[in-house]
């Protein structure tokens, strides 16, 4: 199966990344199966560091591997879900220990209103999934181990520009 991975730079060998924010799963190396959401991600960035061009990189993921590794999957945005997202990017400390991958639904900026009055109290659960079920998201690979990164092969890497 291929999968993408936005960026400024060709990154022919993923690493697993400490981000300097929180993120939906947490550390790791972000992957989807969506060239759109990928390009659109390395487009955001190339404006917000003013560079002229960045990486949509392919790669071809071993999806028959999947049994080898602890894994956590979400089918549509639900309950348990939603509280995973939101201790992932409000917990100090928070971490788990799904070696290798976890895929959801991207909690992408247009959702991110829906998280903040969630947070806030001003809507239920219930009303954050009900919500969140109008959009149109987008699935997300995180590879949280060393080990994950093994059933991945880098394939290429396309450069887009301004």
């Amino acid at each position: 199966m291929k999968i993408y991975h936005g960026s400024l730079e060709v990154v022919d060998h993923p690493v697993i990344l400490r981000p300097n924010r929180k993120l939906d799963y947490g550390e790791g190396f972000y992957t989807t199966t969506s060239w759109e959401q990928s390009k659109e991600w390395v487009e955001r960035r190339m404006l917000e560091k003013q560079s002229q061009y960045g990486y949509v990189n392919v790669y071809e993921f071993d999806a028959e591997r999947m049994p080898e590794f602890k894994s956590l999957i979400f089918s549509e945005p639900n309950k348990e879900w939603a509280e995973f997202v939101m201790a992932n990017r409000t917990q100090k400390g928070f971490t788990h220990d799904y070696d290798i991958i976890v895929y959801g639904p991207v909690a992408n900026d247009r959702v991110y209103l829906q998280f903040g009055l969630y947070e806030a109290g001003a809507i239920s659960i219930e009303t954050l999934i009900r919500e969140l079920k109008t959009y149109k998201l987008v699935d997300q690979y995180l590879f949280h181990t060393e080990k994950a990164l093994t059933s991945l092969c880098f394939v290429d890497a396309v450069k887009i520009e301004k």
